[in-house]
């Protein structure tokens, strides 16, 4: 585990839940009438940024739907880590122009994915042909279609990329999170033994120390996460709070370093509550983030007054 995180290899910011589109899996409810915070909040989450980061990805909600506010924060970035930060930006591609690609591009973006290759999205893949001309129109590659998971692939930025992914059943998404409208819409996987935690997107390495996946953030608008689904308690504000003292902190806790392992059946063993009884109660509630939910809701009050 890492004690400096003035360095963060990445950051997965959702600075906006407004979206064009409402899908039923979607687990942080964005839509036309999603949560959205302001401009300058999201220059002063920047502001808070770890010194050094070798990736930022701008998701949401839907990045273009606020493209001022986008436009703004690829601004501020630049600013602050000069051409050392790989810029990703995550989007569905129903409101991407030839227009909106060339500033997109002149901001520093130097990686696009297009996340919304599945039935769950409103065009289910239907612009891919279409959106890939544009992308090589502009000169960029497609070697590699897959969301940028290698360390040693997102960090290359010698040429900036496109790709396109989806959310499906056992992947990413699409009946993982029991979250957001997922949950009504009876998408979320009810798998007890499937460890979301441990895997990317999950709390694992998000303090550092694991070789085989990079250590990430997540910030769901101001909200500082150890993993995408995000605990029931954040972590810290990013608006008020710098991400690194944030992440200094939680990580003399014994609760978070559990996290960090990728094992959140033992989270609360420092605070009386066994691996057996969180591995009945992830049984009973058929997932792991439920029961993450339930321990946070329910056993994390002697921690609590330090974060």
């Amino acid at each position: 585990m890492k004690t400096d995180f003035n360095h963060i290899e990445s950051i997965y910011w959702v600075f906006t839940q407004l979206c064009n589109d409402q899908c039923d899996h979607c687990y942080n409810l964005s839509g036309p009438q999603g949560a959205r915070i302001s401009e300058a909040d999201c220059l002063a989450i920047v502001a808070n940024l770890p010194d050094s980061a070798d990736r930022v990805i701008l998701s949401g909600g839907e990045p273009l739907a606020e493209r001022a506010k986008l436009y703004a924060i690829l601004d501020a970035l630049r600013a602050k880590y000069g051409e050392r930060t790989q810029i990703m930006l995550q989007t569905n591609g129903d409101l991407l122009t030839g227009k909106i690609l060339d500033v997109l591009l002149e901001k520093g973006v130097t990686r696009f994915d297009i996340a919304s290759i599945d039935r769950f999205h409103k065009h289910k893949g239907e612009r891919i042909e279409e959106i890939t001309a544009l992308f090589r129109s502009r000169g960029l590659s497609d070697d590699n279609t897959d969301p940028l998971i290698e360390k040693d692939t997102y960090l290359k930025k010698e040429r900036a990329s496109f790709g396109f992914w989806g959310a499906t059943e056992d992947m990413w998404l699409g009946g993982n999170w029991a979250r957001g409208r997922a949950l009504p819409k009876n998408l979320w996987k009810r798998d007890p033994n499937h460890n979301f935690c441990a895997i990317l997107s999950g709390a694992r390495g998000f303090l550092g120390g694991h070789e085989d996946i990079p250590q990430e953030i997540s910030i769901q608008l101001w909200r500082i996460n150890p993993c995408c689904p995000g605990t029931k308690l954040p972590m810290g504000d990013a608006r008020t709070e710098k991400v690194a003292e944030v992440l200094a902190r939680v990580a003399a806790s014994p609760v978070f370093q559990m996290l960090n392992e990728g094992n959140p059946w033992r989270m609360g063993e420092s605070l009386g509550v066994s691996e057996a009884f969180a591995r009945q109660r992830t049984g009973e509630l058929q997932n792991i983030c439920l029961w993450c939910d339930e321990f946070f809701d329910k056993h994390y009050q002697g921690e609590k007054g330090e974060f």
